[in-house]
């Protein structure tokens, strides 16, 4: 899938500014991030939090509350429980993900120099995501 030009959402900057959160800087290295790595993903806000959709379906959602030393991205297949598929959703060599549900996985990052070294992989892994649910 081709990259995008980065268009944050102006509601969740807004949200973000009023939040205050203590991983800021994380949140919006990794808001880059996404937009960046897969044309047609849109921003949000759900489950206050931001949250990012493909053709209008939730897809991956960030965790930032409570504001605990992280900051994780959820990937998922919306907010309606679908049945299972037998196997994983996508393949993740990178070890990045620690999968809850054959369609449900958690990334999680400390800081920002985990983010920009995780940088291609998550890229990679964002995009396998939208074409497997997509």
């Amino acid at each position: 899938m081709p990259t995008q030009t980065t268009t944050l959402n102006n509601t969740v900057t807004q949200f973000l500014d009023d939040l205050n959160h203590p991983f800021r800087n994380e949140i919006e290295q990794l808001r880059t991030i996404i937009l960046s790595a897969c044309d047609g993903l849109t921003e949000n806000i759900k489950w206050n939090a931001p949250n990012y959709c493909f053709n209008q379906e939730d897809r991956i959602t960030m965790r930032i509350h409570p504001p605990k030393k992280q900051v994780q991205l959820i990937f998922h297949r919306g907010a309606t429980k679908q049945a299972q598929p037998r196997e994983k959703l996508i393949d993740d060599n990178s070890g990045l993900l620690a999968w809850k549900e054959n369609d449900r996985a958690i990334m999680t990052f400390k800081n920002t120099t985990e983010i920009e070294k995780s940088k291609p992989e998550l890229t990679s892994i964002i995009n396998a995501w939208i074409q497997a649910t997509g």
